[in-house]
Formats: structure tokens, sequence, C-alpha cells
């Protein structure tokens, strides 16, 4: 820190001081000292100086170095109005860092965002019940807003009022001058409504109940308790774990819950279900709300009154101060796995958080990953089990089409079989779903005459057609092009070809084949926003969709009542790779998005297009066996001492001299300690070589369970000097490896 002018308020003899830890990629906190009259406490929000800029920091328990030297002081500007962070949360951040390997100041970064959300915004108009004068005139719509305004516990804005009354914003304002209606001043960051725990849920089937009744009992104990709510498609888990949610919010009325969903997809209709249930639309928190909505919920969680969040995975470090109880939904999905910035698993950080503040933390999961259920049968979570489907119906019937003796017509995609099915299916008026887990409409461009595969600037990626909007999308670097009319390499000209199908392509085909059918396409380029998916959601249930074309966002929690048929084009796609939780994801999205089928009153099917009908997790699908198929997964992990049976950890040096970046990786090379139970492979060209301009080179640390994998490297990369034009990102825990 750079030498500050003595300033007024320090004592001359030794000075009060505080560290403060900043959101910045910083491995310890700054020593600052404390003017007279100041008295921020640990966990306190405040402002500092850092060099020539104000910065926002929290203060965080420690004492400052041995060496300090006074002089060279400088001291807290502000403290600010705001809840301080809680012990455990601090506590939390620190472990974090330690797990890891990102500096404490990037992980606090994630609790803190970009700190503006310390500054309270200016006060709006607001409206509460007031006095009604003897001669109002009550109007049918004066009665809805004086109705909906004897409700409120503070004063709301008039469009939110006439909201909730369904009238215009002049009849609130009409009142308002009559005196019927107090205007007031209100922070614009209204307090959520506090949720009803005494409303009843859905009527409960005999073995919804007796789960409840396990998860509620362990809520009650007020310790730690990692559950998994292990049911099938379709049996009702989240009316299950709701029931936790009541018992957690009833027994302890400061207490808050965390809901995490791993797709924003799921959020709205999930909102709409927990708005049913508890009479108040509970906090939502994901990338899809505005910042006015983001600093709203962050205040209020950081004030306490948001008792019931849902939200993706960055909800984890919202700046609760009572959480008691998370519910994991969906544990299983790779979206909980967060791959820029730090780098973590949100569903393992939240047992973490759970464990380390003493209260129970739920995973739901109809595929659970391997290392919940290795957690399971080694006695560290408890099992609650919901064998069948809610309300009888059944399971869907699942089988193959082998497509070497059933190919689909040249140029097409479909066999003949799955095409009869939805024929027949379409004829009775039951909806189908046509599944291909790939975006766009090809996964690669080519030239015909010179063979050139067209790849996005200064990267390996290749450029996906997607025909809805004629251009070339990478879906890595987010580059997007029109499609050029000539080759960019030979300029041949309409000599680009689609090679393989997307989700795009099928659509065609789809409308080709069943032309009076109404048909829908539902991925991530065609759904971009939470509105977008709740009203193809809508249109599903309404029955206003014959055949939707779609993606893994299908698959993940949705209900679809009249779906009866699934159509799995590509079983075999995940397969592919080399990945290490290839077939585990693979037997994951194909039981889900089986799953979609037969969830109501009509019996399913699902009908799975494989050219290696004899592999394991294929012919696992047709024989149902979970169980069978999650023992031979775990038998092979163990052989190998791969996660969970051991440990990981990625290392992945970018720079854009590709010299460079070889050279420190040689270094590193040199540099390897000598450990017993680790090995170190690599250094090698990651999958993706070339990105965004930069080379990329990986390396694989394997180690056994015994071993601190975060030691390790901590030792091995702290004796290289790795220059500032090639940086090195640690990966604990690495789900991809591109």
């Amino acid at each position: 820190m750079t030498e500050a002018p003595s300033l007024p308020g320090i004592a001359s003899d030794r000075p009060q001081t505080v560290q403060v830890l900043l959101p910045l990629p910083l491995a310890r906190a700054y020593t600052y000292a404390v003017l007279d009259g100041m008295a921020p406490q640990p966990g306190s929000f405040v402002s500092v100086p850092l060099g020539p800029r104000e910065v926002r920091g929290v203060v965080w328990p420690g004492e400052p170095p041995a060496d300090l030297k006074e002089k060279k002081l400088k001291a807290v500007l502000q403290i600010y109005d705001v809840p301080p962070l809680t012990p455990e949360l601090m506590q939390f951040v620190d472990w974090v860092s330690g797990y890891t390997l990102f500096a404490p100041g990037a992980v606090l970064r994630m609790v803190m965002r970009s700190g503006a959300y310390l500054d309270a915004p200016r006060p709006q108009t607001g409206f509460m019940l007031g006095t009604l004068p003897e001669n109002l005139n009550l109007t049918p719509q004066r009665e809805k807003v004086l109705a909906a305004a004897r409700g409120l516990n503070f004063p709301v804005a008039a469009s939110d009022l006439a909201r909730r009354a369904g009238v215009s914003d002049a009849v609130v304002r009409s009142l308002a001058t009559s005196g019927a209606l107090q205007k007031l001043e209100t922070d614009p960051d209204q307090p959520f409504e506090e949720p009803d725990f005494r409303r009843k849920g859905h009527d409960l089937s005999a073995s919804q109940q007796a789960a409840a009744d396990i998860i509620r009992q362990q809520v009650a104990t007020k310790s730690y308790a990692g559950l998994l709510l292990d049911g099938v498609t379709g049996s009702g888990k989240t009316e299950v774990y709701l029931e936790a949610v009541a018992a957690a919010l009833q027994q302890d009325r400061t207490a808050q819950v965390l809901v995490l969903l791993p797709e924003i997809a799921l959020t709205m209709p999930f909102l709409k279900r927990l708005t049913q249930r508890f009479g108040a639309m509970p906090a939502h928190w994901h990338s899809d709300v505005g910042d006015a909505g983001r600093r709203r919920v962050w205040r209020r969680v950081a004030d306490g009154s948001a008792r019931l969040v849902v939200g993706a995975r960055s909800a984890l470090f919202l700046p609760f101060q009572n959480l008691r109880l998370i519910i994991v939904d969906e544990e299983h999905e790779g979206a909980y796995k967060q791959n820029e910035g730090v780098l973590y698993q949100a569903r393992d950080m939240a047992v973490a958080r759970a464990a380390q503040a003493n209260f129970p933390i739920v995973l739901a999961s109809a595929t659970p990953s391997l290392e919940t259920a290795v957690n399971v049968s080694l006695g560290r979570y408890t099992s609650v089990k919901l064998e069948s489907r809610f309300g009888g119906a059944s399971m869907p019937d699942v089988s193959l089409i082998d497509m070497r003796e059933h190919p689909p017509e040249r140029g097409e995609w479909l066999s003949p079989m799955l095409v009869d099915a939805v024929n027949e299916n379409t004829a009775k008026g039951d909806q189908s779903l046509l599944f291909l887990n790939r975006r766009g409409y090809a996964p690669l461009t080519i030239c015909r005459k010179c063979g050139e595969r067209l790849t996005a600037p200064d990267s390996d990626t290749w450029l996906v057609e997607h025909r809805f909007s004629n251009t070339l999308v990478c879906h890595h670097t987010g580059f997007s092009m029109p499609k050029p009319d000539r080759c960019p390499h030979c300029n041949s000209k309409d000599s680009l070809a689609a090679c393989g199908p997307g989700v795009e392509r099928i659509a065609e085909e789809a409308v080709a084949k069943w032309p009076e059918a109404r048909i829908a396409v539902f991925s991530s380029d065609t759904v971009q926003t939470n509105a977008a998916a709740q009203a193809l959601l809508e249109k599903m249930a309404a029955r206003e969709i014959d055949i939707l074309v779609a993606t893994q966002i299908a698959a993940k929690g949705h209900h679809f009542p009249h779906l009866t048929l699934v159509g799995v084009v590509d079983a075999d796609l995940g397969l592919a790779g080399g990945d290490l939780r290839a077939g585990e994801r693979t037997w994951q999205v194909l039981s889900q998005v089986a799953g979609r089928a037969g969830r109501a009153e009509k019996s399913g099917r699902a009908l799975l297009q494989t050219y290696q009908p004899e592999h394991p997790v294929i012919a696992g699908m047709v024989t149902g066996d979970r169980d069978a198929f999650m023992l031979a997964e775990q038998e092979g992990r163990e052989m190998l001492g791969f996660p969970p049976f051991g440990r990981l950890a990625a290392l992945l040096l970018t720079g854009e001299n590709e010299t460079q970046v070889n050279d420190v990786a040689r270094a590193l090379v040199q540099a390897v300690p000598q450990a017993q139970g680790v090995e170190v492979w690599g250094p090698a060209p990651a999958p993706l070589y070339r990105l965004r301009g930069s080379y990329r080179v990986r390396f694989l640390v394997k180690a056994t369970r015994d071993v601190s994998i975060q030691n390790f490297i901590r030792a091995w990369t702290g004796s290289v000097k790795i220059p500032s034009s090639v940086r090195q990102t640690i990966d604990i825990d690495p789900y991809y490896f591109l």
C-alpha cells in the first residue's frame, strides 16, 4: 500500500485497527486504522482507500501482521448501514477459498457482487390504507383497491397496488386524493411477503407422507444431516420437500430457506407453485432477474426479511442472516458446476455450508449422482425413497430402435419406426417429444470443394449453423456471423454444407413429415428468457403443441400431463469423448427425458434411436435397473481411483504467446513434487487448444482420498514463477475437460 498522509482522528499512540477483505482477487485482508467514533465489527461493510481508489469491503476476523508499519496506515472511510455478514458466512468464504484455491477476495465478490447494493435506493411514493371519508363513493373498482390495501403491512407503489387489485393506477391515486389511502415515502426494495407455513399443500400419498415425516423429523433436530430424496420421475418429490420447507419456517420464525434449481427455465413454473403453496411469492435470484430485482433480493436476504429464496447456484453466496435449510433440486445436474470466475460445484459447496452451520440439507433427484449414491452407501447421507409415481401413473415403457436395422431415409434422421410411433400418437391426439441434445441446425459446416471446416476466429471451435437466424455461431466463444454464400477459404459459391443434425434440423424434418401438426422448438437458442419458457410450457399444458422438438432443457423437471411419447434421436450422443462421467451423465439425461412421458392418466413410452444397443447404458435403459448400472459405474471408478473414490484437479495454462505457455508447462513438469498417492498427467494440449486467440495447455492431477490435493498443488505451483502473460486456472473437481 502507498503511504498515506496523517489523518485527523487517529490517535498518536497505537491506533485501533481492523482487517478488511476486499472483493478482489487478493490473497489476504489488508489492515486499516479506525477513526475515533467508528465501531466496525467483524462482518461490517466498509469503504476504504486502496491506492487512489475508494473500495468497498468487509471487516474480516484476524490480527494485523507482526511487521505492521503504523505510519503507513490508512483509515476506514465509512461503515455502511447494512447488517453485517454472519460469522458462519465468513467462515464459509474462507473455506471455499481454501478448497477451490481461489483468493478469498474473489469468493467474497460472489457475496458482495459489485458492492453497489450497499447503497440505499432513492425513496419512492407508496400507499397504505388510510381513513375512509364518510361520503366516499365506493365503486366496485375502489372496493377492490381497499380490499387489497387491507392486507398490506408496508406501503407499496401505486402500480403494484393497482396490479394486486386488477385496476388502473388512476383508481389508486383517486383514493389517495380522498384520504382513503395514505401516501408515504417508502423504500423501493419492499420486503417480501411472509410465507404462510400453515397453508396446506397438496394431499400426499402414503409413501410421500412417510418420506415427508422422515425429513420433517430431521429438520426438527436443528442439526446437520444430509438427506437424499430419491424418487422416480413423477413421484412428487417437490411436494415432499416443501413439507420440510414449511417445517423449517415454522420452528424458527427468523429462519431462512434456500431452494437451489439448476436452470432458470425451471424457475417461473416453480415460483408459481411455491406461491400457491405458501401464499406469497418467494425471493428469486438468477441471471434473468434485472439489477433492481437483484438489489431487492440481496438487501432483503441481508436483513433477514426474505425468508424463502429460490435461485440458481450463485444464490448460495447471498448474505443470509439465519439460513436453516437448503434444498438442492435435481442434485445430479452438471449445471451446478460453475465454470467461470471462481470454479466450484454448488451442490458440494451447499453440503459444506450446511455442515459448517449445523442445519439439514435435502438433495433431490430421480437419478442421483454417483458421488451422492456413494455417500448414502457409506452412511454419510440418509436415503428417503419414493419408488412409484404419484396418483397411480405408471413408469414409461422404454424400447430401443437399432439404427443398423432400421435406418432413416437418406438425408433424414428419424427412423421409420419412430415416425410410425409419432403418427400413431398424433392420431390419438396425444403429444410427442423428439429429443436431441444438440443445439442449432448442424454442429459443423464444411466446404464440399476444399474440405474447409468453418471455425470461430482465433479458435479451434466449430461454427454451428442456426438456420432459424441464418447465422453461424460458436457456442464456446459467443462469436456469430451471417452464413456466407461462399467458402471463406476457397471462395467457392454455394459450397457450404451442414453436417450432422441439430435440434433445428430435426424440427425441419418434423415439419416436412407432419405439416398439419403444431410443432415447437424448445432450446436455449429459441427460448432465451424465463417469460418465453413460461409461455411455451403453458402452450404445452394447454395442448396447443402436438410435437415438441427439444434439447435437454425439456428434460429438467417439467411436467407435461398430455405427453405420452418421447423419441430420442441420438441416444449414443453423450457416450463419446472419454469423459469419466459420460456414462453416468448419459444415463441421467436419458432417464430424465424418458420420464417426461406418461406422467398423468395415460401411460407413456420412450423410443431410443441407437447404433450401440449393447452398450451398458443403453441396454440398462430398457431393463430400468438403475442400481445395477450404478454399481457397475461405481466399480469402474473405484478400480481406477476416480471420484468419488479419488480426487481430481485440473490445471489450465492459457496465453496468447504459444511459446510462453509451453515454456511454463515445461517448467511445471520439472517442478512436480514427489508425493505418495499423487499422479500428474500432462502437459497436453486442451481439446480446444486455441480459444479466443489464446493457446491452452492442461495438466490433470489425480490423488488418493487421503491426500490433500490442494496442499500438493499449492506446493507445486508455488515453486514456479509464472509470467503475467500466462494465466493459470485451477479447477478442483473438474466436470468438463475442454
